[in-house]
């Protein structure tokens, strides 16, 4: 296990200026906090941020977030932070114009951020879910920002929706200047009203307007898909299947034009993780500079009696065949440690077998653990090579006390899903860390490694077994019941 040490954090205030803090996390090294929750209504939790993702192009990473959650769904806005060096500084704020508390909007709160560059045209998007005060979803939304960022307009909806069910969009960009379809953008969401039937919309113009949402060729449900735009312009959509049962994917080669049918890439056997956290084994999915395509996520079937989840993850070239389930080895599979969230990015300047793999996941150092004795961290591993091999495990942060965690009614939260991208040849996971609530108000919010984290050279890896050497438990099935249900992630 990692040695748990003290860490200064770094915290953003509003101004945008840096002040060094005084408070303490257990991990070995220093975080920058990116933004904080301003909001003050009454209706939702503060202070907290849950669910980040990031996204990165050249020098400059968007970050964004909910702030300021809501026990049954979504949050009072969402937040954004922006480094354009790679992370060495930061300015943050809040998207206008789509909730009530920011900017004259008119939902009640809005859920779901996801980022994106679009190089041809300019603009940094943000897309996000707005939910109405019944809880109904009407539409999918991008916020854009054309000054690389820091200014962002009012949103454009993507689509609407009459039965008021969308959910767990995500967005990506074509960025490769040689593709026939570069400029391309394409939102992924799904209709949890219809089953969490899948739908995919197309833009062309920067975000500006958007093309009809179109289902897969065989009308597939399903939840968490995550877009990736190989080189030679492919998209190539990893989700979950509806039940978060199996992991499928489907992809479109004409620029958005169509969408194929879904092939399965994996079955998912899924370890309910301890004490009522909220948590799954939603998909991860990254791209490598040469086009190929990994999506990761949590997995007990190296696990004797599926007691304990870890991350593993699966490759395709195509889209349409992919390998078989490869365990990440962050532990030994006897070691009862829980891994859970993972956050996956590619260094996306390199590829095949000198590919850089950055891996962020929260876990729990014993899933024997209950709501009042779970210790919730934060880890990181890498690998040089592709995945061939790993480095040793890394701990961000923690332990953080489930006590600490917003309330929401699938359990107390920190996110659905979490992201890490590359800038500068270093790691940026962004994740929150949660402390201790004073006088009623939580101290969730969104921190980032200070100095980026680098992948190991061939001379530090790990002695852990190297990566494809484990093998499934035979009889393995998960501990976790298909819902009869359709999932939600709001």
């Amino acid at each position: 296990m990692p040695v748990r040490q003290r860490a200064a954090l770094t915290t953003l205030l509003a101004s945008g200026a840096l002040l060094l803090s005084t408070a303490t996390a257990h991990a070995n090294v220093t975080l920058t906090q990116l933004s904080t929750d301003p909001f003050t209504n009454s209706s939702s939790q503060h202070a907290t941020e849950v669910e980040p993702d990031t996204f990165s192009f050249g020098s400059t990473i968007v970050e964004a977030q909910q702030t300021g959650r809501f026990t049954d769904g979504g949050a009072s806005d969402i937040g954004w932070a922006t480094s354009t060096d790679s992370g060495a500084t930061w300015t943050h704020g809040q998207l206008s114009g789509i909730t009530q508390w920011q900017g004259g909007g008119s939902f009640q709160r809005v859920s779901d951020a996801s980022v994106a560059f679009d190089p041809k045209h300019g603009v940094w998007m943000i897309a996000s879910i707005p939910i109405t005060a019944s809880l109904g979803v009407p539409s999918v939304v991008v916020s854009r920002s054309t000054n690389g960022g820091t200014v962002w307009s009012n949103p454009v909806t993507v689509t609407t929706f009459a039965d008021q069910g969308l959910d767990k969009n995500w967005i990506a960009c074509d960025d490769t200047a040689s593709s026939p379809f570069y400029g391309n953008c394409y939102v992924e969401f799904d209709d949890n009203g219809d089953g969490n039937r899948l739908y995919m919309s197309t833009s062309t113009d920067g975000g500006l307007t958007w093309g009809p949402a179109m289902r897969t060729g065989n009308s597939a449900t399903g939840i968490g898909g995550q877009p990736v735009v190989q080189p030679n312009g492919t998209v190539i959509v990893p989700a979950d299947n509806a039940n978060e049962t199996s992991v499928l994917a489907f992809r479109s080669t004409n620029g958005g034009a169509s969408w194929s049918s879904t092939t399965t890439v994996a079955s998912i056997k899924s370890h309910t993780d301890a004490g009522g956290i909220r948590s799954g084994p939603l998909p991860s999915a990254e791209i490598d500079g040469s086009g190929k395509v990994y999506v990761a996520w949590s997995d007990c079937r190296f696990r004797t009696g599926c007691k304990a989840n870890d991350i593993v993850y699966s490759t395709t070239t195509n889209g349409t065949t992919w390998t078989a389930v490869t365990r990440v080895p962050i532990d030994a599979t006897g070691s009862g440690v829980d891994h859970f969230l993972p956050g996956l990015a590619v260094d996306r300047t390199t590829s095949g077998s000198t590919a850089k793999l950055g891996l962020s996941y929260y876990f729990y150092p014993s899933t024997s653990c209950t709501a009042s004795t779970c210790q919730l961290d934060v880890g990181f591993i890498s690998s040089p090579n592709g995945g061939a091999s790993w480095t040793a495990a890394t701990q961000l942060a923690g332990p953080m006390s489930l006590s600490w965690l917003p309330s929401t009614t699938q359990g107390v939260m920190v996110g659905d899903y979490f992201s890490t991208s590359y800038a500068g040849g270093t790691a940026r996971p962004a994740f929150e860390v949660a402390f201790a609530p004073s006088g009623g108000v939580f101290n969730q919010a969104t921190y980032t490694p200070s100095a980026g984290l680098l992948a190991a050279s061939h001379a530090h890896l790990s002695a852990l077994t190297p990566a494809g050497a484990d093998k499934p438990v035979p009889g393995v099935t998960s501990d976790h019941a298909a819902s009869p249900v359709p999932l939600t992630s709001r």
